[in-house]
């Protein structure tokens, strides 16, 4: 008979994808959706990726109560229980606390991974012993551990992690993959700044895959966010019964409205990364799908069975499978042809989707 595990999972699925609008919506967002045409969700790619590190029973999903039937019909190996429910949208600061809070007192030895519901690991072996790596090394210390992804290019649109190289930790606690001390959180740079880091060999993208036990977690929150950690402990007793529904109706909203990156990350002192050469992808813009999928002549990427492509080059084309498609002259385009929206628009001004989307929602009938 096998020892219980102590590792638990947690997989981040309450965002809305806004820039991967008009395929992704509030009312089924990207990570729900099987984007890259492989008959799977992310969520549910994510899910099978973790059944390699933990047990089914323990991999938790923490979501928008809007979502939490979408997340049964795509995970049925999970119960109910499993689906931490979020009432309202206060950013992944307080999802992390609740989530530590709810699993500590479930176990207090519980060692969690958080982890987003919408990227793209291609190496996944490779990645399962960083993640183990990452596990032995929190579970004997008193620290938080990111992820951070070996960058192959001056990308502007991630968050990096600065860190230093010279102290490796690993092998003194006879760990098999390099840990380093962080040093600091830099913000999305500029591309002249991104070159530099490229070049200096110490930055990391930030894929913000993190790792702890419970009770260092919950620490930090009470050293670094008092107010959500004051908030939630009130609940002490309360979660995995029957009143922590009504519980966290109450208390949940009063939390802070800050990102964990924020709330600890760029505040705390213990944390350390494990570098990760592991062909990732999070998959966040049209851009970033474009660079992940294999191209067509030109570079074109094109979701459709039937085109007809004269001087198109760098465009990504998403139409109905089975709808003719007929460009000429465009080059560097999303076009994006869903039920009710038509999205023509520059891929170098993509970060302005988000914000369409908000002024289209205007525009569209109701449903």
């Amino acid at each position: 008979m096998s020892l219980p595990s102590h590792d638990y999972v947690s997989i981040m699925a309450g965002g809305v994808g806004s820039r991967f609008w008009p395929v992704s919506t509030e009312a089924h967002p990207k990570q729900f959706i099987d984007i890259l045409g492989t008959g799977k969700s992310l969520l549910r790619m994510t899910f099978e990726r973790f059944l390699k590190v933990v047990p089914k029973e323990n991999i938790f999903v923490v979501t928008h109560a809007h979502y939490k039937a979408k997340i049964l019909e795509q995970l049925p190996e999970i119960t109910d229980i499993q689906v931490i429910t979020e009432p309202t949208r206060n950013n992944t600061g307080p999802a992390v606390a609740y989530t530590a809070f709810k699993i500590f007192e479930k176990d207090p030895q519980a060692n969690i991974i958080m982890t987003p519901a919408d990227h793209v690991i291609e190496k996944e072996d490779l990645f399962v012993d960083k993640i183990n790596t990452a596990l032995s090394f929190s579970r004997q210390n008193e620290v938080l551990v990111t992820l951070g992804i070996q960058p192959n290019r001056p990308d502007t649109g991630y968050g990096y992690i600065h860190f230093d190289k010279k102290n490796d930790f690993s092998t003194e606690k006879r760990l098999p993959h390099q840990i380093c001390k962080v040093q600091d959180f830099r913000e999305k740079p500029d591309l002249n700044t991104a070159i530099r880091y490229l070049e200096s060999g110490n930055y990391l993208w930030n894929a913000g895959i993190f790792i702890w036990k419970a009770s260092t977690i919950l620490d930090a929150f009470r050293k670094f966010d008092k107010n959500t950690y004051d908030c939630l402990n009130k609940g002490k007793g309360l979660f995995n019964t029957d009143k922590e529904s009504d519980f966290i109706k109450e208390y949940f909203p009063k939390t802070s409205n800050m990102s964990v990156d924020y709330a600890i990350m760029e505040k705390a002192d213990n944390i350390y990364t494990i570098p990760a050469d592991i062909a990732w992808s999070d998959l966040g813009t049209w851009n970033a799908l474009h660079a992940f999928l294999p191209k067509e002549e030109d570079n074109n990427v094109v979701y459709s069975n039937h085109k007809m492509l004269m001087d198109c080059k760098n465009n990504l084309i998403k139409t109905p499978k089975n709808k003719l498609v007929v460009v000429k002259g465009l080059e560097d385009f999303i076009i994006i042809d869903e039920e009710d929206v038509l999205m023509i628009y520059p891929k170098s001004l993509e970060q302005e989707i988000k914000q369409v989307q908000q002024e289209a929602n205007k525009h569209l009938p109701a449903k």
